[in-house]
């Protein structure tokens, strides 16, 4: 038996399904034994960073407390999912779906499905999260992971040294000639995953809340933090049930057999899954990067909004800002393991971000984050990229890691523009897409590669970038960018009525205040619908897999 985070008792938790431009209202309790935060992978809490729940925005929910987000999901459809982002906490769990619907009045680019199933697909270590946290402080590696799990459930008997028998899969049940939207999201700690379903198609429709060209994939590489929409017809006979798989990329052990499954059952099935499981193609980062080329925007399609996606034509705006951000291998700072990026290990203060930014605290950080690599010895710091608001920027990941870092940003979804083997120089750009790169918030960059985005900053906030590798996030690799309307913007969200305080503004806090009871949170003017829900963080007991 294993601890595990779940949420309302439920591992994976709840998911919320709500839909364009409603108002949303979670009321959350921790019941954990430390402080905690939610955030909202993908949603863009639209002039709104005081619910994005990440340490530079939020003081922690303490043990014991309540707290109340409210936001909008102002103009965005689509896929995402929610998570804990501090401490390693998602290594446990704690993580649900997030489904946003199209209003009724703006058509689907495809037909209504006839039934919807979210998928969690994660790599799972027997370790607790607190101990992996430790391990990653004193400089060790994670390692290959104990088993790969789908729904909180597998893995699958790759070995029977290693994997005991009497594992149980989740049972997916499904009717004859009908078609189903599959979301999947990789919600695990550093490996890359691949999917697959044993004789089915997947008709990529959707990823991380934009329109796809509709295309067919036998599998799909999927990256640390990201999520993939795909439509599956149960167009087989039936005379058995279907693996779906979910197995580790990009290495070469024994472990890269190791897999995650649950099954497709057929409401007429004949009888049980059979192996062998489906191949999942080339091991290899060039093909990974060929598929992730092959991903294209749906730019005659509509999305939150009526008119066609491609109408943001961003391949014709000048571009304001540019950001070579470079990774390195974690490395001893002031005798501390630690990641960077351009150099700096971001050293997060007692006063969020964005409270100091309100009160005009000064001192507490700087608008400095260099735009390449200093030639300089690397530190820990709290360092801000000052955005331009209403900018484009373009930011080009850089990656001499030795793994696939997937790179993600809050507040805004970007345009995947290029990504290629090598060293980033001015020429790459020539390679750029300009008419279709996907938008998304979450991209992968391969081992000794490059990718590239661009990014319209009209979403004024203080906004995280982090690689959503947990373990080189745990240790300093990311940053906050901040982006202020310089003229007197009354449309951004005031600072909430029940905001906790923290550092050096602990004295505004009233202890008792919310402790053991909901919070209150201002209401949101011209709400067209609430959405309230109460989840509830605790660590109970699940059977997952055996040690290994």
């Amino acid at each position: 038996m294993f601890q595990v985070i779940g949420i309302n008792g439920l591992f994976p938790g709840p998911i919320l399904n709500i839909t364009t431009n409603w108002n949303v209202m979670i009321n959350v309790k921790n019941e954990l034994d430390e402080p905690l935060l939610l955030t909202w992978n993908g949603i863009q809490h639209r002039k709104n960073s005081w619910q994005d729940g990440v340490l530079g925005t939020n003081c922690p929910i303490p043990a014991g407390w309540n707290w109340t987000y409210q936001f909008q999901v102002k103009d965005q459809i689509g896929s995402f999912f929610y998570f804990p982002s501090l401490n390693f906490q998602r290594a446990a769990g704690g993580y649900g779906g997030i489904m946003i619907n199209n209003r009724d009045v703006i058509p689907l680019p495809f037909a209504t499905p006839d039934g919807d199933i979210t998928v969690f697909i994660s790599d799972w270590y027997t370790k607790s999260h607190k101990k992996l946290r430790k391990d990653i402080e004193k400089g060790k590696d994670l390692g290959f992971p104990d088993g790969i799990i789908i729904n909180g459930f597998g893995p699958y008997q790759y070995d029977k040294e290693l994997v005991p028998d009497g594992i149980t899969y989740q049972i997916i049940n499904v009717e004859p000639a009908k078609t189903y939207r599959f979301r999947v999201h990789n919600v695990g700690i550093s490996t890359s995953l691949n999917f697959r379903i044993q004789n089915h198609n997947l008709l990529l429709v959707e990823t991380e809340g934009s329109y796809t060209v509709q295309q067919i994939y036998t599998n799909m590489d999927i990256h640390v933090g990201q999520s993939y929409s795909f439509l599956v017809t149960m167009d087989q006979t039936a005379s058995t049930d279907y693996f779906i798989v979910a197995s580790p990329r990009f290495n070469s052990s024994k472990v890269s057999k190791a897999a995650g499954v649950a099954v497709l059952h057929y409401s007429n099935s004949q009888g049980p899954a059979l192996g062998p499981l489906p191949d999942p193609g080339e091991n290899d980062a060039y093909a990974s990067m060929n598929q992730a080329r092959s991903i294209r925007w749906n730019v005659s399609a509509g999305a939150a909004r009526p008119n066609p996606q491609g109408s943001f034509k961003y391949g014709e705006i000048t571009v304001t800002d540019v950001y070579v951000i470079l990774n390195r291998s974690p490395e001893l700072i002031n005798g501390k393991w630690r990641t960077t990026l351009n150099g700096i290990s971001y050293l997060p203060p007692s006063t969020p971000l964005k409270l100091a930014q309100q009160f005009n605290l000064h001192g507490l950080y700087k608008l400095d984050f260099p735009n390449r690599l200093m030639n300089r010895p690397a530190k820990l710091d709290t360092s801000l990229i000052n955005g331009t608001y209403k900018g484009f920027l373009e930011i080009i990941f850089q990656n001499n890691d030795t793994n696939v870092q997937s790179y993600h940003l809050d507040g805004y979804a970007f345009f995947v523009v290029g990504m290629d083997f090598g060293v980033w120089t001015e020429r790459s750009r020539t390679t750029y897409n300009k008419w279709d790169g996907v938008a998304r918030c979450t991209t992968q960059v391969f081992p000794g590669a490059w990718t590239a985005i661009l990014v319209s900053l009209d979403n004024a906030g203080i906004w995280n970038l982090r690689t959503e590798n947990l373990d080189s996030w745990y240790l300093g690799q990311e940053l906050y960018m901040s982006v202020i309307n310089p003229e007197n913007d009354t449309t951004e969200l005031q600072l909430p009525d029940n905001t906790i305080f923290c550092g050096v503004l602990s004295s505004f806090q009233n202890d008792q205040a919310r402790r053991f009871k909901f919070s209150g949170a201002p209401s949101i003017a011209n709400a067209c619908k609430i959405f309230l829900i109460a989840l509830v963080a605790v660590v109970f007991g699940c059977f997952i897999l055996s040690p290994i």
